[in-house]
């Protein structure tokens, strides 16, 4: 268990700093598929996952390369603190199913933008 950990949290790490995307496109999947957590629990699971600073090196390394807006990204993770809790407290009152739906259906939206755009 503790090397699959590790070995989703590396995908996450790459894909991330490379991608720029949320660790919960690897995370939550791999949570459902490899360890059976229920979507709540891997949602749950991928969130804590952010609270020690993972993403740390991967945005020194973007900062080093002038690719960092400092203002921007600190009212966005002001925003993300704030909003984080209230998506938790409306997906916690969702039932598995539909949360289930919700998540599936955001990824889809967003690989057909990304698809079918110009």
């Amino acid at each position: 268990m503790l090397i699959v950990c590790i070995l989703i949290g590396l995908a996450a790490g790459i894909f991330g700093g490379f991608f720029g995307l949320g660790g919960g496109v690897i995370i939550i999947p791999a949570l459902i598929y490899f360890f059976k957590y229920s979507q709540h629990q891997a949602q749950g699971t991928a969130i804590a996952t952010l609270l020690p600073p993972i993403g740390l090196l991967a945005a020194l390394k973007y900062y080093k390369s002038g690719c960092v807006h400092i203002k921007p990204a600190i009212f966005i993770s002001l925003g993300f603190f704030v909003g984080g809790y209230f998506g938790a407290l409306i997906a916690n009152k969702l039932p598995e199913d539909k949360l289930r739906f919700c998540f599936a259906l955001l990824l889809l939206i967003v690989s057909l933008r990304l698809f079918f755009k110009k």
